[in-house]
């Protein structure tokens, strides 16, 4: 198929070539649905000019996180970093006007992309299935697209290693505090959670289950509810270390002790989790390995050689520190 050039897109377009290329360099002068229809058209027909997916040189692909506030992020960041790739770091925290992000991607000349618990909408969708530019999901919302190569952790298993862990301290009032519970990992790892519940013969208690932000002030306020019940757990896992750190400040300003009169385990095992007080016993998911391992599989995409497999789930382990112990008598 011969590559379409700048005359195909205007023709589709029904506008003249000055104004097709006003919309390739960020121009003002163009109305807001004739630039719409030109990024739609440019990703639609896959327009790339030659050399233009190098910048001295270098290939340069797009690493996509939902938002960029916190430090799980900067650990994906590394691991890419490392496999050699030139990268350009954005969010879709901020909605965009007239264009899909698929369509700003192919817009942008990317060679490809890597996806952080990214959810594509359906316009994103039907751009990349037309065009030619690869993607790797990480830690995917949901289940990925059929042939859409993706990388993660075992988060089922780490729930399930983390919820045993305080179960075999003695703890039988075990409360959890997932993600949104939308999201593929957070379903996993209370899925963990209640398995290991299971395994010890312990009923399922629903108002011990809570589901926060992920980020400290989830934590903090869904903390606080299960320690406002009447009869409190003596345990939290709070579903990743962010969280945890929430629930640490709850039970403070509950007059509690962690982990003397509260055990809690967080998960990601972030740098923090060494210098929290007490040192956060936690699941080390393996961040920086996720984004090296995606970042090379990406790279042998752009290079035309196909992935080993395309689902690939690294491992997660638990860390045990300070934040744990048998419940109070």
């Amino acid at each position: 198929m011969r590559r379409a050039t700048l005359a195909t897109i205007a023709a589709a377009a029904g506008v003249s070539l000055p104004t097709v290329s006003k919309v390739l360099n960020g121009k003002d002068d163009v109305g807001a649905e004739t630039r719409a229809r030109v990024r739609q058209l440019l990703a639609e027909y896959d327009y790339v000019p030659v050399g233009s997916r190098r910048t001295s040189g270098h290939l340069l692909v797009d690493l996509v996180f939902t938002a960029l506030d916190s430090p799980w992020a900067v650990e994906i960041i590394r691991g890419v970093v490392d496999t050699g790739l030139h990268v350009v770091v954005s969010s879709t925290d901020k909605p965009r006007q007239h264009t899909s992000w698929a369509a700003s991607l192919v817009e942008a000349r990317r060679a490809g992309a890597l996806l952080v618990t990214s959810q594509l909408t359906a316009a994103d969708r039907r751009v990349l299935a037309n065009s030619r530019i690869p993607v790797v999901v990480i830690d995917p919302v949901d289940l990925p697209q059929p042939n859409v190569p993706s990388v993660g952790a075992t988060n089922w298993a780490g729930g399930l290693s983390a919820t045993e862990h305080l179960l075999k301290l003695g703890h039988r009032r075990v409360g959890v505090i997932g993600g949104p519970a939308g999201m593929l990992c957070s379903r996993a790892r209370v899925d963990g959670y209640r398995a290991a519940l299971d395994r010890a013969g312990i009923p399922f208690a629903g108002e011990l289950v809570k589901h926060g932000d992920f980020k400290h002030e989830g934590g903090f306020r869904r903390a606080a509810e299960l320690l406002a019940l009447p009869d409190r757990p003596t345990a939290i896992f709070a579903g990743n270390d962010e969280q945890a750190l929430g629930v640490i400040e709850a039970a403070r300003v509950a007059g509690l002790s962690v982990p003397h009169d509260l055990s809690v385990v967080g998960f990601d095992d972030l740098p923090v989790a060494v210098w929290s007080s007490p040192a956060l016993t936690t699941v080390r998911q393996p961040l920086t390995e996720m984004g090296r391992h995606a970042g090379r599989m990406l790279a042998d995409l752009i290079a035309g050689r196909p992935v080993e497999t395309e689902r690939v789930e690294l491992a997660t382990e638990l860390v045990v520190r300070s934040s744990t112990k048998e419940p109070p008598c």
